[in-house]
């Protein structure tokens, strides 16, 4: 099963096309995994600004911010006069994306894509807007080379059952289901999504959270800790839904990056990989 998510069909049909704009130097990306894409091609140099999702490599940090990717404004966007607009599948909100692209300024979607597939079309269709196609083949070999890596040590004959959870606010527990990126994520480490009665991001209930009996928490490591995002591991294990779980019995949470982890960028082998390790409690030699 592990296998045939990682290597089988994308979520992309048929090939990725895009308008090329080798002579664009002032490019705008907008999506964490397309900006580290920019940078693994070796194209920073004509990044101008980035998106709020955008931290890495750190120092893109340095670039202006022209707001979160799902919520611009074509006053923001427009401020940083790009040539080149390279936006991952899903910016918004529809009305300033409809407003950029009548702008006159050319506008690449990024295809999105979880799987090895997916993730190469994704690679390659901005190394394609960025007139450089021929760029793309190290970073895709190199990515299929760490998913490959992560499938063979993902194959679990009793995989851990983990719950991801998103936020914790009031002591309502909003967690994945199936079909997000986070499910994705879990899958790939080589464990179980412990929520499958939903897709996407829910609420959950006291009654679902005791009967999915999560064996690991998951959460996006957000800087400090806080009560919205990231309570502490005792405040999380002291809610009523949580305190009779496995979990909270081994206290087993794990926190990883939010970028890193959900971003499907580049670094997605080599992530899969991490949580894999965590969830198991086994580290390797690897660069």
């Amino acid at each position: 099963m592990m296998l045939r998510l990682i290597f089988g069909l994308s979520v992309i049909a048929g090939p990725v096309l895009a308008d090329q704009h080798p002579e664009a130097g002032r490019v705008l990306s907008i999506g964490g995994a397309v900006t580290e894409i920019v940078h693994v091609l070796g194209q920073q140099d004509r990044l101008v600004a980035r998106d709020s999702t955008s931290s890495f490599p750190p120092s893109v940090e340095a670039l202006p911010d022209v707001g979160y990717i799902r919520a611009l404004s074509a006053e923001g966007v427009l401020s940083v006069e790009p040539d080149l607009i390279l936006a991952e599948e899903g910016a918004g909100p529809p009305e300033v994306v409809a407003l950029l692209r009548d702008s006159g300024i050319p506008y690449e979607t990024i295809p999105g894509g979880t799987d090895a597939d997916g993730l190469a079309a994704k690679i390659e269709a901005v190394a394609e807007a960025l007139g450089v196609p021929e760029a793309a083949s190290e970073p895709v070999a190199k990515l299929r080379a760490d998913l490959q890596a992560a499938a063979e040590v993902a194959q679990r004959q009793d995989p851990a059952r983990v719950m991801f959870i998103l936020s914790v606010q009031g002591g309502r527990i909003m967690a994945s289901g199936t079909g997000t990126e986070a499910d994705a994520m879990i899958n790939l480490a080589g464990a179980i999504n412990a929520i499958d009665a939903f897709e996407g991001y829910k609420p959950v209930t006291d009654e679902a959270i005791l009967a999915a009996a999560p064996d690991v928490i998951l959460m996006m490591l957000r800087g400090e800790a806080s009560a919205s995002h990231g309570a502490p591991d005792d405040q999380l294990f002291s809610l009523p839904a949580l305190a009779p779980t496995p979990a909270a019995r081994d206290g087993r949470v794990i926190r990883m990056d939010g970028l890193y982890l959900l971003g499907f960028g580049p670094r997605t082998g080599k992530a899969a990989r991490d949580l894999h390790d965590a969830i198991y409690g086994e580290a390797h030699g690897r660069d």
